[in-house]
């Protein structure tokens, strides 16, 4: 039972954050550079569509997020120093994704290619210490 649930955990991880960052990264390198073609008026409409599409997406990952990260740091305990200054590194990046996908989402930012650009990389930068995190301890 309790190893079904960890994978489903695992799962839920994964699957959350390449929603999360697969979006970031799609807005960033195919959204934006698309609509700055667009005249004005297309270009909010399509923001609006997009936010409104992605809001649930954003949302949902978060909360996903959230409670398989709590699971996976409760059933995992015990490591050394150096684990918990990544970890702590990497949760301030995540912080950082959750906080421009909100505002992605909910306002209208004129500088979204920027907020997109970073919140990407931020994603990779997580990902890749979560690689290191898993190999490593």
């Amino acid at each position: 039972m309790f190893e079904a649930l960890g994978i489903l955990m695992r799962w839920l991880h994964i699957a959350s954050v390449a929603t999360l960052v697969g979006g970031m990264l799609y807005g960033w390198l195919v959204l934006v550079p698309a609509a700055g073609v667009l005249g004005a008026e297309a270009r909010k409409a399509l923001v609006d569509k997009t936010a409104v599409l992605y809001r649930p997406l954003v949302f949902g990952a978060i909360v996903a997020l959230l409670v398989s990260g709590a699971y996976n740091l409760v059933s995992n305990p015990g490591h050394n120093p150096r684990y918990y200054i990544l970890l702590s590194l990497k949760l301030l990046l995540v912080a950082h994704v959750f906080a421009v996908g909100i505002v992605l989402v909910t306002k209208n930012p004129e500088h979204r290619g920027r907020l997109f650009g970073g919140a990407a990389i931020s994603g990779l930068m997580i990902i890749l210490i979560s690689a290191y995190l898993r190999h490593t301890f």
